[in-house]
């Protein structure tokens, strides 16, 4: 509303104690008003001078009446169908969790004082911190969705959980060459009748890098989501973006050994999905959900432990990390980067931490020349009782 098509008068109404202040709304041509919370004309005046400006400046907005039904409803059909899988169905969990536990009635009663609650009492079911956060992230994106739709004036403020000293917010770790073997050699308890299937499946996760939901993407096919290019100057693998975490289109290069290991498929069967994960009952294609299960299973059967903590196994995921510190010890971190296509490069180094400490002490070793090895005090040279 421009400053021309507004303007706030002072009234005197009967019976009223204080003066009041009104105007009209030059879009909807309703008329507004509010109570100046004085009897002075004079200071009406200003109070009624001050909201002129703020309304002028684009800084008053009237409380949203929208219900909480109303949003979440616009929300899902108007952002989160827009989004991956996995996104609605993360802010759907979020949504849950808040409606059992506060069970809002507007969007507009969503203060800070009532999201701290929510945290505590998501605390008190035992849930891990990691997920309070991811639940409120999701909460945030779709209270900052609501201001960009105007249906907040602004986003309540949202306090992050921090981490404690001490303390990792990484539920898995990257796992080893040995614990992935064992995992292998324990696909055929889990899945007797189809383990050829899943062995290739957890060796392509061991070699690729690929996300779970990534995996059930590629394809040999041009037009799918994620196609293998095995042709051209190297081998790669073209993303588009609706199957990208980054939401945008790459041509992702491709590591010698998982292009190797795709070329073991004879030319005559690459067509359709890469990998041929179907239910053995139904024959239909198994989701990521299921497939992530059967994984965690095989990583448990296999006593892989990656956070002991917790009493988690190896899952998908940890496939990937392992990829990650492999490639760490061979490339620049601009490199990995790209192939682990993380947004920021600090993602990328921790892989560089995470490196396995016997490895590092390897190349540590390698540097040292034989024969300084040979002094006293040297580890070839210890007392055998020590």
């Amino acid at each position: 509303m421009s400053e021309n098509e507004l303007k706030v008068t002072v009234i005197r109404r009967s019976g009223r104690r204080f003066l009041t202040m009104r105007f009209v709304d030059p879009v909807t041509g309703k008329q507004k008003t509010r109570s100046t919370k004085t009897s002075s004309r004079r200071d009406a005046e200003r109070v009624a001078a001050k909201w002129e400006a703020e309304l002028q400046e684009g800084r008053y907005h009237e409380p949203s009446r929208i219900t909480w039904d109303e949003f979440r409803e616009r929300y899902e059909d108007e952002k989160l169908s827009s989004l991956s899988s996995n996104t609605a169905e993360a802010t759907s969990a979020a949504f849950n969790h808040l409606e059992k536990i506060v069970n809002p009635r507007n969007l507009s009663a969503l203060n800070p004082a009532i999201l701290s609650r929510f945290q505590a009492e998501l605390r008190k079911t035992g849930i891990h911190e990691t997920s309070v956060a991811t639940h409120l992230r999701h909460l945030r994106a779709a209270l900052n969705w609501a201001v960009s739709m105007r249906l907040l004036p602004k986003s309540p403020e949202i306090q992050m959980p921090k981490r404690a000293k001490g303390r990792t917010l990484m539920r898995g770790r990257p796992i080893s060459t040995e614990e992935f073997e064992r995992m292998l050699a324990a696909v055929p308890a889990i899945r007797p009748r189809d383990a050829d299937n899943w062995i290739h499946y957890l060796t392509g996760l061991w070699l690729s890098g690929l996300r779970l939901e990534e995996s059930t993407l590629i394809s040999w096919d041009d037009d799918a989501a994620i196609s293998v290019e095995l042709g051209g100057r190297r081998p790669r693998l073209r993303i588009y973006a609706e199957a990208e975490k980054g939401h945008q289109d790459r041509l992702l290069p491709m590591t010698p050994d998982f292009a190797q290991f795709l070329a073991l498929t004879p030319t005559a069967e690459r067509r359709g999905p890469v990998f041929n994960l179907t239910g053995l009952q139904t024959g239909e294609t198994i989701t990521a959900k299921r497939i992530s299960r059967i994984v965690s299973a095989i990583g448990k059967r296999a006593n892989v432990v990656v956070n002991k903590a917790e009493s988690k196994y190896a899952r998908a995921h940890d496939l990937r990390r392992s990829y990650g510190t492999r490639w760490a010890g061979r490339v620049k971190p601009a490199t990995l980067q790209l192939l682990m296509r993380h947004k920021s490069i600090k993602t990328t180094l921790k892989y560089y931490v995470e490196q396995d400490a016997d490895d590092v002490a390897d190349e540590l070793w390698k540097t040292f020349p034989p024969e300084a090895l040979r002094t006293k005090g040297a580890p070839d040279e210890r007392p055998a009782n020590s």
